[in-house]
C-alpha cells in the first residue's frame, strides 16, 4: 500500500508542477482532470465486465448504434440501416469519415468480427447470435445480418450501453479469442486517442483528443448524437485515498471525481465551487462460485441470504439512510420490472438457520476465500461486512485484499483454491440501474450455467422463463405471470445475493468544466473546460 501510495504522490506532485511551469497554463487549460472510481489495468472491453474497462473504452471506441435519453436506439457508426419486410434481414452501411487512429479506414469486416467476438460472452449478444443464420460483409462499408426468426432486440442489443458494451474494434483484434485479452496496439476509432506512452500504471491514464475524428451532425443526447472532444488531454489520475482525492478536487490539482467516499459528501456539498450530483443507483451483490464446494449446494447459497442484513451493509456502504433502499428485487426497486417474489424467506435474517444451511451443504470448516479490492471503498466495505458476518456463522474466512485490477484477473478463474492458488469463493460488485432494468443484456443475472457470467449459475428453470418473458407482450396477464416466474426461479437458484441499493454521485468544479450528461458513465466528450 505504502508503495502504492508514494506512486501516486509522485504523480500528483509531477501534475501539479507541470501546472506551474512557465508556459503550462495554456495547455492546462485544454486539460481536465479526473480521478475515476477504479484504477485502468486491462483494456480489452470484450473480455471484462470491468466498469474502468468500459469507461475506458469509451473514450477510444465507438459503438454501431448508441442509445439516446429515452432508450431510443440511434445510429452512431452506422449511415443507414433497413429491414426486409419480413424482417429477417438487416443491412447496415458504416458512415462516412470513419478512421482508426492509425488513419486507416474503419471497415464492415471490423464491425462483423467485433460483433461475433462481443457476442461470445455478453448475455444480449448470445441471444442475438442463437437467432443469427448469418452475419457477413458485403463490401468495405455495408455488412448484413440474417436471422432465423424475427427478433425485436436487433438493434437495442447493439446499442448497448453498459457490460459488455459491443465497442467495435479492429479486425485485427475482434478475431483473437474472447476468452484472453487481446494482443495488439490500443487504437480506436472514437474521439479521443489512447496515449499508451504517457500511460503510468499506479499514477494516471491519458488520452489526446483524435484530431481526425468527424463527429455526426447530430446534437449530443445521452449516448448517442455528435462526439465533441473539446479539450486536447484528458488525464486520469489515480489517488486511492478518498480525503486525498477531495483536497485535490477542491484545491483545482484535479477537476472531476467519479465517485467521492461518502463521508466526502457533505464537504464537498459546502463547496461553493463543486457541485455533486446523483448520477445513478447501484445495486450491491454477493457472487459466489457455483462450480466449487460448499456454494455448489443450494444450502450453502441459501446460508449467504440468510445472514445478510441488508440494513448493515447499507449503512456500511452508504452512511445514512436517505442514500439507500433495502430491495430484494434482483431487476431494481422502481423499476419497470421490479418484483421480489420469492424473497419473502429471507427478508428477517437469521445467523442461526444460515449456520445449520452450511452443515447441511456439507461445509467442514475449509478456507472460504473472499476477494476484497483495497480501492473501491463501497466494494470493500461490503467484502468486509460479508466477512464479519461469514466468521459469525462459523465459516473459516481468508479475507484477500487485492486492487480492483487484480480481482477481475482473477474472477474468471473456475478452479477451487484447493487446486488453484487464484481461486475463489466469493467476491462482490455492483450494477447500476440500466443493466438492473435490462435482464436480457444484464450480464451479472446469466443463469446459463458454462456461459454465464463469473460464478456460473446454472438455472434452466430462469433461463426459459427469461426467453419466455422476451417473447409476451409488456404488460400482458401473461407477461407479469412470467414475470413473477423468473424471480422466483431466480430466488430459487440465487446466482448472487442482492444487498439493496445505494445512491451514487459524482463531484466536480463548477468554476472550470461545463458538464450535462446524464448518463451512467462519465462522458467526456462534450466536456468544456471553462
Amino acid at each position: 500500500m505504502r508503495n502504492v501510495r508514494m506512486r501516486w504522490m509522485g504523480g500528483l506532485v509531477a501534475v501539479v508542477a507541470g501546472a506551474l511551469l512557465p508556459g503550462a497554463t495554456p495547455a492546462a487549460a485544454q486539460t481536465v482532470r479526473g480521478v475515476l472510481h477504479a484504477e485502468v489495468k486491462h483494456l480489452d472491453p470484450h473480455w471484462t465486465t470491468a466498469n474502468i474497462t468500459q469507461q475506458h473504452s469509451y473514450m477510444i471506441y465507438e459503438t454501431l448504434f448508441s442509445l439516446d435519453s429515452k432508450g431510443v436506439p440511434r445510429p452512431q457508426m452506422v449511415d443507414t440501416y433497413r429491414v426486409s419486410p419480413d424482417k429477417l434481414t438487416h443491412t447496415f452501411t458504416l458512415r462516412n469519415g470513419l478512421k482508426w487512429h492509425d488513419g486507416k479506414p474503419v471497415r464492415a469486416a471490423d464491425a462483423v468480427a467485433s460483433i461475433k467476438r462481443w457476442a461470445v460472452k455478453d448475455a444480449a449478444g448470445q441471444k442475438l447470435i442463437a437467432r443469427t443464420a448469418s452475419l457477413e460483409v458485403v463490401d468495405d462499408k455495408t455488412f448484413v445480418l440474417k436471422l432465423k426468426e424475427p427478433y425485436g432486440l436487433v438493434l437495442r442489443a447493439l446499442a448497448k450501453e453498459y457490460s459488455y458494451v459491443p465497442f467495435i474494434l479492429p479486425e485485427r483484434h475482434a478475431i483473437q479469442n474472447p476468452a484472453n485479452a487481446f494482443e495488439g496496439e490500443k487504437i480506436g476509432s472514437g474521439p479521443f486517442v489512447f496515449s499508451e506512452k504517457d500511460w503510468v500504471p499506479g499514477v494516471k491514464t491519458v488520452y489526446l483528443r483524435n484530431k481526425d475524428y468527424v463527429p455526426r451532425s447530430e446534437p449530443p443526447d445521452y449516448y448517442a448524437g455528435g462526439r465533441h472532444a473539446k479539450v486536447e488531454r484528458v488525464e486520469w489520475i489515480v489517488i486511492p485515498d478518498p480525503s486525498t482525492a477531495v483536497a485535490a478536487l477542491q484545491k483545482g490539482e484535479v477537476d472531476f471525481l467519479q465517485s467521492p467516499h461518502i463521508d466526502q459528501w457533505p464537504i464537498l456539498k459546502k463547496d461553493p465551487n463543486v457541485t455533486m450530483r446523483k448520477v445513478d443507483v447501484q445495486q450491491m451483490q454477493i457472487h459466489p462460485n457455483h462450480l466449487v464446494p460448499p456454494f455448489d449446494n443450494i444450502k450453502a447459497r441459501q446460508a449467504l441470504v440468510h445472514m445478510v442484513d441488508q440494513r448493515d451493509y447499507l449503512r456500511a456502504i452508504a452512511g445514512d439512510q436517505e442514500n439507500w433502499t433495502v430491495c430484494w428485487a434482483y431487476l431494481g426497486c422502481g423499476q419497470w420490472l421490479e418484483t421480489d417474489a420469492g424473497a419473502e424467506p429471507y427478508r428477517q435474517p437469521d445467523l442461526a438457520k444460515a449456520r445449520q444451511l452450511l452443515q447441511d451443504a456439507g461445509y467442514k470448516g475449509e478456507k472460504i476465500v473472499v476477494m476484497a479490492p483495497s480501492d473501491i471503498a463501497t466494494i470493500n466495505a461490503a467484502s468486509l461486512t460479508t466477512a464479519a458476518l461469514l466468521r459469525k456463522i462459523g465459516v473459516n474466512v481468508d479475507l484477500q485484499v487485492m486492487d480492483w485490477g487484480t480481482l477481475t484477473s482473477r474472477r474468471p478463474i473456475k478452479d477451487p483454491p484447493s487446486k488453484n492458488p487464484a481461486g475463489w469463493h466469493i467476491f462482490h460488485t455492483t450494477s447500476n440501474g440500466v443493466a438492473l432494468s435490462d435482464p436480457w443484456g444484464h450480464a451479472n443475472i446469466s443463469t446459463r450455467c458454462a456461459e454465464a457470467w463469473f460464478g456460473w449459475p446454472c438455472s434452466p428453470r430462469a433461463t426459459k422463463a427469461l426467453d419466455d418473458l422476451g417473447n409476451t407482450a409488456p404488460g400482458s396477464p401473461e407477461f407479469k405471470k412470467l414475470l413473477v416466474e423468473y424471480h422466483s426461479a431466480l430466488m430459487e437458484n440465487i446466482p448472487y445475493v442482492p444487498v439493496g441499493e445505494f445512491n451514487s454521485n459524482s463531484a466536480w468544479r463548477k468554476d472550470r468544466l461545463e458538464y450535462t450528461s446524464t448518463a451512467p458513465y462519465v462522458l467526456f466528450w462534450n466536456m468544456t473546460r471553462k
